[in-house]
């Protein structure tokens, strides 16, 4: 069982920046392909941003392309999410997901992830 805990959300004006971090609890992230995902009220939850167990491959949805950038330290058991010029429709609670994975393939659905976390909010005010 992998346990995920997010942190770093908070409540920020626009044009701020947060980072999110993504730990698991007593086990490994290696070999474990991560994504983070956010669900704003009445939304769908979608992913925003994912990468792969070695770091190599990532993969970002438009609306975040050169804002947001996700990157991950195995040694730490940490992945990250660093946000950067943040907007008002950024505002969401931000979920990590994993499932085990050991190739450089990258996963966008949530359906395709096995564990989450329970999520942080994020609050973007103009």
């Amino acid at each position: 069982q992998v346990r995920l805990v997010e942190s770093g959300g908070g409540s920020v004006q626009a044009g701020d920046s947060l980072r999110l971090s993504c730990a698991t609890s007593g086990r490994t992230f290696s070999g474990y392909a991560v994504g983070w995902f956010r669900q704003a009220p009445g939304t769908e939850r979608d992913c925003v941003s994912a990468i792969s167990w070695s770091g190599g491959n990532t993969w970002y949805t438009d609306s975040v392309k050169g804002r947001f950038t996700i990157s991950r330290d195995n040694a730490k058991n940490t992945v990250y999410l660093e946000m950067n010029s943040l907007k008002p429709e950024d505002t969401a609670v931000y979920y990590c997901a994993a499932v085990r994975r050991y190739s450089e393939l990258i996963y966008l659905l949530s359906s395709q992830y096995d564990y989450w976390g329970q999520g942080t909010q994020v609050t973007v005010s103009s």
